[in-house]
C-alpha cells in the first residue's frame, strides 16, 4: 500500500487503468490517496465503481475491447464445437449490445471455465440493453477489484524483496 500510496499521480492512475479503463474512476482513487490499508482501497474502488456515469462505463468497455486476449473461455479445455459455439455466442452479443462481453471468473475452474461463459452469455443475451449495462457494470466492478488485489499484491511482493 505504501508503494501506491507515495507514488506520483500519474504513475497511480496508470497503474488504476490496468484494473479499470475509467479515467475518472482511476482519478478518483488516484485524488483520494493515501488507504490505510487494502480494504479502504478495495471499497474506494467499488464505490467509485457503481458511481460510473454511462460514459464512463463505455470507456471502460471499449478498454476491455482491446486488450489483447483471447475471448473469454476460448483457452478453457473443451470441444471444438464448444469454442466455436463460444466464439457465436461472443459475436452475437457485441452485435447486440455494441461492447465485448465481460464476466468476472474469479474462483471458476479452469475445467469449468468454458461452460461458465458460455451459459454466462447465452442468459444476460436476454437481458435488455439497459438490464445488460448493469449486468456489465457490476461485472467490470467485479473485474476490477480482482486485478486491483493482484495489483496491490504484486507489489508488497516486490517491496518484501
Amino acid at each position: 500500500m505504501h508503494r501506491f500510496n507515495e507514488a506520483d499521480a500519474g504513475a497511480a492512475e496508470e497503474a488504476l487503468l490496468a484494473c479499470c479503463g475509467s479515467h475518472r474512476w482511476a482519478l478518483r482513487l488516484t485524488a483520494h490517496r493515501p488507504y490505510p490499508d487494502i480494504e479502504s482501497l478495495l471499497a474506494a474502488a467499488s464505490e467509485a465503481s457503481y458511481d460510473l456515469r454511462p460514459a464512463d462505463l463505455a470507456e471502460a468497455l471499449a478498454d476491455e475491447s482491446w486488450m489483447p486476449q483471447p475471448l473469454l473461455g476460448m483457452r478453457a479445455p473443451g470441444s471444438q464445437a464448444a469454442h466455436t459455439a463460444l466464439r457465436a455466442a461472443h459475436a452475437a452479443y457485441e452485435a447486440r449490445y455494441g461492447h465485448v462481453f465481460v464476466v468476472c471468473l474469479e474462483g471458476i475452474d479452469p475445467e469449468e471455465m468454458l461452460d461458465a461463459v458460455l451459459g454466462s452469455i447465452r442468459t444476460r443475451l436476454a437481458n435488455d440493453p439497459d438490464e445488460e449495462r448493469l449486468v456489465a457494470a457490476d461485472e467490470l466492478r467485479r473485474i476490477a477489484l480482482t486485478r486491483l488485489e493482484h495489483l496491490v499484491a504484486t507489489h508488497a511482493r516486490a517491496a518484501a524483496r
